[in-house]
């Protein structure tokens, strides 16, 4: 049990940071720029960022526990935040302390009910890893259980000694800043801070439950089943309690190892886009995803040779006590902005961010899609590395102009985006690690292609079930206009007048059907075929095809006077 003296302490150690990195933030860039001193704040505007990400660092590594891995988190976000606190904060992923055996075998040996000597044949001392919140050994199962399960090696992952009541006051703390910022206007206004403090606490209490991450490790592995590019560890569970998770040993070479890379004859380009390529199947096709694909969590691992002689390899996940999920009206919308990305659109991008719901319903939008055709037009396509040689000043002036545009603007972070945001975010700086020339948009285009094809196919089976309905309907024409003409013969036709109007109308409605169905697949064909010369007049067309394709669509479903 933690000693509530240090749970105290550690408590008022973490608002007394977070306070003083608040005042001093509003201190430098909001008071003294409005009093003169702009110069002044942009020119001490980089030690000021590494002095705040070093003493976090340091306080990080003493206190551990969640500050691990805020600091991880903020570590990843080279798209975002300035190398000043990125660089300082790296170490982070392997920078935390091991726990000394001693209080880690008492509690492996009182959750698994025996002594390690009769649990293992062989469990070694010195940590394989150490992580924030527990940390792993490598061990040898006994004959009797390497039997049943099939393998011999495994690493035993044990939590660390009060983890819990250490995430405890952790998350106390957490809520007590996120309650300040939220006074902040600006702040309030866009994000719900304690919400966001209610969904990372909602997580790191599953990841202290091994049981919960053994379960999440066979449902992640069942999703890749077959697939040769992904490895999953398998669960030992006589040997797996809340508190400690035995799996099968799949260690190899870590995926930010560039040089254990290079040496066993694997590409690092290589796996940079591999690694690109099996996220964005977790996040866009089975809505079940890796939240913390930091380099400690993942092994290329080598499965044999290419009839070339190169090695071929496999990208192993570990550690599932953080997934996400993205419900398949999410992931449609999240597949929106793929598409919207990969095609440069600024205004479909825009839109797709609304629908996603980032930004409120109430956002007057033109300003940001002329940023964001501004943005693709003179960024679109560029790699990590070539934005890295750009003139800074451009950058900087691009910079404030679009600042200015989205703080005018009410977004909002909604629900299930805090695990996306941190995957994405460790994709991205993953990959521009291994290749400093990746880009990201040669990664997300095949992928956009796949998505406007199947698109295409629904719109086309749309139209091909719509089709074949008003087919139906012409084909029985014939045999009951002869109907209609024989009653009319044998004095057998009566005449509702009162709905006569209401059947003239649904004639009128169908005709309008048919025409707008035909000139939908004129406009799409053509703006098909003239896209391949000219790809403005060809999108253009295809554009304008939708708006008799809604009318086949929902003509159907409205009524004059409704």
């Amino acid at each position: 049990m933690a000693d509530p003296g240090s749970a105290r302490a550690r408590y008022r150690r973490i608002l007394w940071f977070a306070a003083r990195t608040i005042a001093q933030t509003w201190w430098f860039e909001l008071i003294l720029p409005r009093i003169g001193f702009a110069e002044y704040v942009a020119r001490g505007r980089a030690a000021r960022l590494q002095g705040i990400a070093q003493r976090f660092h340091a306080l990080a590594v003493e206190l551990g526990g969640l500050m691990i891995k805020v600091g991880q988190f903020m570590s990843s976000r080279l798209d975002v935040l300035p190398p000043e606190i990125t660089n300082e904060l790296a170490g982070l992923q392997d920078e935390v302390p091991p726990v000394d055996f001693g209080p880690i075998r008492e509690l492996a040996e009182a959750e698994l009910g025996i002594p390690l000597e009769r649990a293992f044949a062989y469990v070694d001392p010195v940590p394989v890893a150490a992580a924030s919140l527990g940390q792993a050994h490598r061990a040898r199962l006994t004959d009797a259980e390497a039997e049943d399960t099939g393998f011999t090696d495994v690493v035993v992952k044990v939590q660390r000694p009060g983890i819990e009541q250490i995430v405890e006051v952790d998350l106390a703390a957490l809520r007590r800043v996120a309650g300040w910022l939220s006074r902040i206007r600006f702040i309030a206004n866009h994000v719900d801070l304690p919400r966001l403090i209610e969904e990372f606490t909602h997580v790191s209490l599953q990841e202290i439950d091994y049981l919960h991450e053994a379960q999440n490790a066979e449902r992640f592995a069942e999703s890749f089943a077959g697939d040769p590019r992904v490895g999953v560890p398998i669960i030992a569970w006589e040997r797996t309690t809340r508190r400690v998770l035995t799996m099968s040993d799949v260690t190899a070479i870590k995926i930010n190892d560039v040089d254990g890379l290079r040496a066993a004859g694997i590409d690092p380009s290589e796996v940079a886009h591999a690694f690109a390529q099996i996220m964005f199947d977790q996040f866009f096709e089975h809505g079940y995803f890796h939240a913390d694909p930091h380099p400690g969590n993942i092994f290329v691992t080598q499965t044999g040779a290419r009839p070339d002689g190169s090695p071929e390899w496999r990208l192993t996940f570990v550690d599932f006590g953080m997934m996400g999920e993205v419900p398949d009206e999410l992931r449609h919308d999240l597949q929106q902005v793929l598409i919207a990305v990969a095609g440069r659109n600024g205004k479909q991008l825009v839109d797709s961010i609304r629908r996603v719901g980032v930004l409120l319903p109430s956002a007057d939008t033109a300003e940001l899609e002329r940023a964001m055709t501004a943005l693709f037009a003179r960024f679109g396509g560029m790699g990590f590395a070539q934005l890295q040689r750009l003139d800074p000043r451009e950058f900087r002036d691009f910079g404030r102009e679009f600042s200015d545009v989205v703080r005018s603007l009410p977004f909002q972070l909604p629900e299930n985006f805090l695990l996306i945001i941190r995957a994405v975010s460790l994709t991205s700086g993953m990959c521009s690690s291994l290749d400093p020339e990746f880009n990201m948009w040669d990664a997300v285009e095949p992928y956009a292609d796949k998505l406007l094809r199947e698109e295409r196919g629904n719109v086309m089976g749309a139209v091909a079930r719509e089709a074949a309905s008003v087919a139906g309907i012409v084909a029985r024409l014939p045999r009951r206009a002869d109907d209609l003409l024989t009653k009319v013969e044998n004095g057998q036709l009566t005449v509702d007048l009162s709905r006569m109007e209401s059947r003239m109308n649904r004639i009128e409605r169908l005709a309008r059907r048919v025409i707008s169905a035909v000139l939908f697949a004129a406009l799409l064909i053509a703006g098909a075929v003239l896209r391949a010369q000219d790809i403005m007049v060809g999108s253009v067309l295809m554009t304008a095809s939708v708006i008799p394709l809604l009318y086949v669509v929902f003509a159907g479903f409205w009524r004059p006077g409704r």
